[in-house]
């Protein structure tokens, strides 16, 4: 396939795009750092210079879509870009007419009217061609979800459409339905979510919160899944492509206090009781186990809002010892702004101000940017603490060598994504990731959970297992 490329691809680099160029649907579900902007960015020029398209739409969460401006400038030739709400127009606008143009928008704005309308006015012009790129694909993966809807609806104006994502399952095989469904309900072949799900999975009746509700109790078919999947994507990790150093895993186990193990096992006791009556609201229910993942991790907030911190908390006494015995760059990852406040606070008391940066929901997009730059060009900044759901799409923090996860959630995605922001390309060093866990609490049946969404994956895209914390 002859193509005219304005940055040196990788040959995985090229041999997706020779996959994927000339469908009209197509998925590259290439793993985080192994450069599936850059093919979007070179099939969407592929495109231009057969003159099949005149405008890309890119579809990207918040934290991501803006470092489309940067990629699309460093592979394009020639390009100008419009990001939804910005008054600015990026590229080379004097030649509008001859260059290829794009359009930005985060996935979060069409979940609604002013965003979707916006989307639309773009997709119905006269005599225009578009290519529409999903970013992050698995933000669709819930198809009750508005902006599922809206996007799957948008995409059906587009003359092209392309999915992005290295976790194309974060939960169960179930996640791919709305993705494909984005791209053309007939990639799969069956004309309803509920004839898919048939399929592939066998259900079990559960009753929660006084409802009947359906549960996969397992799943079947998935080798003839796998097979309709490479019909129309592209899969490949970084270890099969890219020179990286390697991923190291370790646990540090920790046992709660006295205080903490009473107050954990009260909560647990009365988490079980509440589960089990009928009355109770399914939201009621998820507090109580939210509550006993607060304990493990120091902290436990009640209903009025009060925040009970414990004293001399194991997890953070075995963080602060694992700094000081250990030379290098750290990232840290906390899943609640409880930890993350009292981690920063902590850092800047022992080793000081200039010491560590951090994201979460509290900072802005500029600090943000200031942040990962202090973080990976100044050698007195030792410390990254964020929030993985926050700072774990997007960034590049190759100059930490250790990971450590405070605590973790239940999204396979989230974690997966927080462990790619160091080991990517320009990482030269091994990376290790190290996860504190309380034993015999929630944590460890997290971990569990964690490691089946990934075994099920594995084998829903025929990969090989990993071996993940064991």
């Amino acid at each position: 396939m002859k193509f005219g490329y304005k940055t040196k691809p990788f040959q995985h680099q090229r041999d997706a795009l020779t996959a994927g160029a000339k469908h009209t649907d197509y998925a590259y579900f290439m793993e985080m750092g192994t450069g599936k902007t850059k093919v979007a960015i070179d099939n969407a020029n592929f495109m231009k210079q057969g003159n099949w398209i005149d405008w890309v739409i890119v579809i990207a969460p918040n934290s991501v879509y803006r470092n489309w401006i940067d990629e699309i400038q460093k592979h394009s030739w020639g390009s100008v870009i419009h990001v939804h709400k910005d008054k600015e127009v990026y590229g080379d606008a004097k030649h509008s007419e001859r260059h290829l143009k794009w359009f930005l928008i985060n996935v979060e704005a069409l979940s609604h009217k002013s965003g979707v309308d916006k989307l639309k006015e773009f997709l119905t012009r006269k005599n225009c061609r578009h290519l529409m790129i999903l970013d992050e694909s698995t933000t669709i993966k819930n198809r009750s979800a508005k902006r599922t809807r809206n996007i799957c609806k948008l995409g059906k104006l587009a003359n092209y459409r392309r999915i992005l994502t290295g976790s194309p399952i974060t939960k169960s095989p179930l996640d791919l339905y709305t993705q494909c469904e984005f791209l053309s309900p007939q990639l799969l072949g069956f004309d309803s979510f509920f004839t898919f799900r048939a399929r592939y999975a066998v259900m079990q009746q559960i009753e929660m919160g006084g409802r009947q509700m359906l549960f996969p109790k397992y799943y079947t078919n998935l080798d003839e899944l796998t097979q309709k999947l490479k019909g129309f994507s592209f899969r490949v990790k970084k270890k099969d492509c890219l020179d990286l150093p390697d991923k190291l895993y370790t646990v540090r186990k920790i046992n709660l206090t006295v205080k903490q193990a009473e107050i954990y096992n009260r909560l647990k006791k009365f988490a079980y009781a509440t589960i089990n009556q009928d009355e109770v609201s399914f939201a009621n229910k998820l507090t109580e186990i939210l509550r006993l993942h607060q304990v493990t991790n120091g902290f436990v907030k009640s209903d009025d809002g009060t925040i009970q911190v414990f004293d001399d908390c194991p997890k953070l006494k075995e963080l602060m010892e694992i700094l000081e015995d250990t030379e290098g760059k750290f990232i840290i990852w906390a899943n609640y702004v409880q930890n993350i406040k009292t981690i920063i606070n902590k850092l800047k008391e022992k080793y000081g101000a200039n010491s560590v940066v951090s994201i979460f929901g509290e900072v802005s997009t500029e600090d943000r940017q200031q942040a990962v730059s202090k973080f990976q060009n100044d050698n007195s900044c030792r410390f990254f603490v964020g929030n993985p759901s926050t700072g774990g799409y997007g960034l590049t923090l190759t100059s930490a060598s250790y990971v450590v996860y405070f605590s973790n959630s239940y999204n396979l995605e989230v974690r997966e994504q927080s462990e790619d922001r160091a080991h990517r390309i320009g990482q030269d060093k091994n990376v290790t990731y190290i996860d504190l866990i309380a034993e015999n609490t929630i944590d460890e049946f997290i971990v569990n959970a964690l490691d089946k969404k990934l075994k099920l994956s594995a084998e829903t895209l025929g990969e090989e297992v990993k071996k993940w914390l064991k």
